[in-house]
């Protein structure tokens, strides 16, 4: 396991403070108005011990003019059932997203 999904993994444990596994890696393209919005890879973990659900989708961007790096983990509940949703729920709250 590379160090980024490490760190990630860490990350969805410490937020959601449960355990995580690592399931797979998607590939996420969100384009809005003719553009790209958002490109890159979502880890799906399988967690446990969450009373919420048993899944979540997680990746991290690097912070515009810094070399650490932005961390989100995304619960699987609804509406957020998958990838590229999670995405988008995240481009949504914080609409200054640009990647």
């Amino acid at each position: 396991m590379s160090s980024n999904i490490e760190d990630t993994k860490r990350t969805v444990e410490r937020l959601h403070n449960c355990k995580a596994t690592c399931l797979e890696d998607i590939v996420v393209v969100e384009r809005f108005g003719g553009g790209t919005v958002w490109k890159g890879i979502v880890h799906v973990f399988k967690i446990e011990g969450h009373h919420q659900t048993n899944k979540c989708y997680a990746w991290s961007s690097p912070i515009e003019g810094s070399t650490k790096r932005r961390f989100y983990a995304v619960l699987h509940v609804p509406p957020i059932d998958s990838a590229a949703k999670a995405v988008i729920a995240s481009i949504e709250k914080d609409p200054k997203t640009d990647e």
